[in-house]
């Protein structure tokens, strides 16, 4: 009798420890970074009605877990430092060691935001050097989705970076994480949510695509029930399917800004991305509600045979595209039209492109004066036979890298057909002619999936592609 009362009072015991059991996020583990000098959320699940602790650095707060069986506390302001230990503690204690307080960047996109350091062209010297205890690294597991509402799974750690933990780690993401930290001295935290050949619409959410009503089916079919006759089948090229497996399960937890490399799986679509992209854009910033934080992203690089004439170019549209992007505020491109290869989507010098979307972000975000794009097209100005271009971000003025002609410059009348043009450099503009077009309307520049434009800077950063005019293109829908 005694015992069976004793086995009773333990199951009763154990049920009431296992309904007031509480779970942390996935996100949070052993050595993360937590953002700095502001407010930051850390959630979770368990039991209705349970009182959670969280203390970190000094700090504590409460926080009591809904009758939905979510709780998030909010804590800091902390200063950038560590390592630091983060305890929760309700039923029972949830312990996160070796925790850094400074800048966190989610690195997103497709394969050449996936492509790992140890393939980049520097890599025999770069992995063994990437020894940064102060930069940690966190990679979401590529897994898809119908609905949101999953976490990260835990079999993912957070990783100091290390050269083993780094050789695995976006190449992009990698570099970029370094250049801030030299520039900045603080502990910089890096998540990898990247799968290859993906589309914008996957990572975007369904009020996202709102802005995309040809999507609306497509999602509908997606999120249909099992049982309807013939559900759709999908894969993580489907509208909405990673952001809420890969994107939602990170909200809100505290980032610094997005770095994204993405296009290629769009560029059939370049005209549609005019728009998918600036919402996609719009969209994370409003889940996160942190109001615009830094979006920075690099343009699609040289690829393909070099085009020995003029002509459309599909990834010359969605180039556009992304340019036409720069319109939205704390936007920052990295223009990589000099560095692609010819025979391989993905150019291996990762190293420059985290170079320049570096140099955005400590300008864009952090405020440091410096000349951090190549040449951008402002304004055109015709003058009899021809066409006077002015632009922006010139730094310390125009050059024609290797001293030769600007080439890949393009120009035509009205009649649109264009033809190879002579441009130079007049101070601060570039003046284009062409003897078979005595009356020109328009200029395009490294208009081809793999032109040879050598416009730049004299800081040494590229022009970015650009047209004048604004005919109709060949991704842009027939009515």
């Amino acid at each position: 009798m005694i015992r069976s009362l004793m086995l009773s009072a333990a199951m009763c015991f154990g049920a009431l420890a296992a309904a007031q059991d509480i779970t942390v996020a996935g996100i949070f583990t052993d050595g993360m970074v937590l953002p700095r000098d502001r407010t930051f959320p850390v959630w979770g699940t368990g039991s209705a009605g349970v009182t959670i602790t969280v203390a970190l650095a000094g700090k504590t707060v409460t926080a009591t877990t809904g009758a939905d069986g979510q709780w998030k506390a909010v804590l800091g302001p902390l200063a950038a430092g560590g390592p630091h230990e983060l305890t929760i503690t309700g039923a029972k204690t949830i312990t996160c060691a070796n925790v850094l307080i400074g800048d966190v960047w989610l690195c997103a996109g497709q394969s050449n935001m996936e492509f790992a350091l140890r393939f980049s062209a520097t890599a025999e010297a770069d992995v063994p050097a990437a020894k940064h205890p102060q930069i940690r690294l966190f990679t979401v597991t590529p897994t898809f989705s119908a609905t949101p509402g999953a976490d990260v799974p835990k079999d993912a750690p957070w990783q100091e970076c290390t050269p083993e933990t780094a050789r695995h780690f976006s190449a992009v993401g990698y570099y970029f994480g370094k250049h801030l930290h030299e520039k900045l001295k603080i502990p910089i935290g890096l998540i990898d949510a990247s799968w290859g050949g993906t589309p914008a619409e996957a990572w975007t959410s369904e009020a996202g695509l709102a802005a995309c009503p040809e999507f609306a089916p497509v999602i509908a079919a997606v999120r249909a029930p099992a049982a309807t006759p013939a559900p759709a089948k999908f894969d993580q090229n489907a509208p909405t399917v990673l952001f809420n497996a890969m994107i939602e399960p990170l909200v809100p937890f505290g980032i610094r800004g997005v770095i994204w490399y993405q296009g290629e799986a769009n560029s059939y679509r370049a005209f549609q991305y005019r728009t998918l992209f600036p919402a996609l854009i719009r969209d994370w910033r409003t889940q996160w509600a942190q109001g615009d934080f830094p979006f920075l992203f690099v343009q699609l690089a040289n690829f393909t045979a070099p085009q020995k004439r003029s002509g459309d170019s599909h990834w010359a549209e969605l180039r556009e595209a992304q340019l036409m992007t720069l319109s939205l505020p704390k936007t920052g491109m990295a223009v990589a039209v000099d560095i692609g290869e010819e025979k391989d989507v993905h150019p291996r010098n990762k190293a420059e492109v985290g170079r320049r979307l570096g140099l955005a972000a400590m300008a864009v975000e952090y405020g440091e004066k410096s000349v951090y794009s190549g040449p951008i097209f402002s304004k055109q100005t015709i003058e009899g036979c021809t066409i006077r271009l002015r632009f922006d971000h010139i730094g310390d003025g125009l050059v024609a890298k290797g001293g030769e002609p600007i080439k890949h410059v393009a120009i035509a009348g009205e009649d649109r057909k264009f033809v190879w043009a002579t441009a130079t450099i007049s101070g601060d503009e570039v003046i284009v002619s062409s003897p078979e077009v005595p009356k020109p309307v328009a200029v395009r520049y490294d208009w081809a999936e793999n032109p040879d434009g050598n416009l730049y800077n004299r800081e040494g950063l590229p022009a970015s592609p650009f047209r004048t005019d604004d005919w109709p293109g060949i991704t842009k829908p027939k009515p």
